[in-house]
């Protein structure tokens, strides 16, 4: 089975307040997209759809009721409810038995974004970085202990693009240490290629961290850097990838999530 996430970021944002959403009116978005997709994706039986919601959004989707696709959430908060302990005054954080409540069955944790935010926080209180991965690590086993499906993202830096093997394990043995694997997929990012004007990498160089990453957890991985129409063709080729993550599928004009060219790319995905 072939696992196909989509991120959609903050894409409820309208351009008029510097956002890239043109199609969609804000309160309706999620359901509009769910409802545009989910009955075309009922011959897809190969493939395994999780759509990642801002969580403002998530009852929006879920109130769709998709038979194709299962909702998810942008990450959960690393602490969570307990019975006779903290019985949910987390302000402001997102705990995964409020994910699970409203019914998502998946969460992202561990992009880049996300990284990059606790990588500020723990430089600024002087913290060393395995401090990052602890944290992260923590938010994973709230997630599972809550019956979520986590999508894990590991991924280099330009900086640590030398030594990433060494980079890419300490993620993923702190990251997943004393986890119940049976509920996670591996998201590889390659955090130096992504952004305007960046080179992706070539299909030798995601083939040979695919094959790493199932040497060391012998998980599901999926591409990371954005399944797009035009690396779509190769990823599928790629034994040692088992899927991939898409955001945006317009990177120029009306930059955008657009329905009808997200199919393209799962059709161009699957060969079609």
């Amino acid at each position: 089975m072939k696992k196909i996430y989509v991120n959609f970021k903050r894409f409820d944002i309208p351009t008029d307040f510097g956002g890239v959403n043109s199609l969609h009116p804000i309160k309706t978005w999620a359901s509009d997209i769910i409802r545009e997709l989910d009955g075309k994706l009922e011959d897809f039986k190969d493939i395994e759809f999780t759509f990642l919601f801002p969580e403002t959004h998530l009852i929006n989707a879920l109130e769709e009721n998709p038979k194709n696709i299962k909702i998810g959430t942008q990450g959960v908060y690393r602490h969570d409810v307990e019975k006779g302990k903290n019985f949910g005054a987390f302000t402001t954080f997102f705990p995964a038995s409020a994910a699970k409540a409203l019914g998502a069955k998946a969460t992202l944790i561990g992009h880049c974004e996300e990284r990059n935010n606790l990588k500020e926080i723990i430089k600024t209180v002087g913290g060393d970085e395995d401090k990052l991965h602890e944290l992260l690590n923590a938010s994973v086993k709230s997630a599972v202990n809550r019956g979520l499906d986590v999508l894990f993202a590991i991924g280099e830096t330009v900086e640590e693009q030398d030594n990433w093997k060494e980079v890419l394990a300490k993620q993923l043995e702190i990251g997943l240490k004393d986890v119940d694997k049976d509920k996670i997929t591996i998201a590889y990012e390659p955090v130096w290629a992504i952004g305007p004007g960046k080179v992706p990498p070539d299909k030798e160089y995601i083939q040979k961290i695919g094959k790493f990453i199932k040497e060391k957890t012998n998980l599901p991985v999926v591409y990371g850097g954005g399944l797009k129409a035009d690396n779509a063709k190769m990823l599928s080729s790629i034994p040692e990838i088992d899927g991939g993550l898409i955001a945006l599928t317009r990177f120029s004009g009306d930059i955008g999530f657009y329905p009808e060219e997200f199919l393209e790319i799962v059709n161009l995905y699957r060969g079609v």
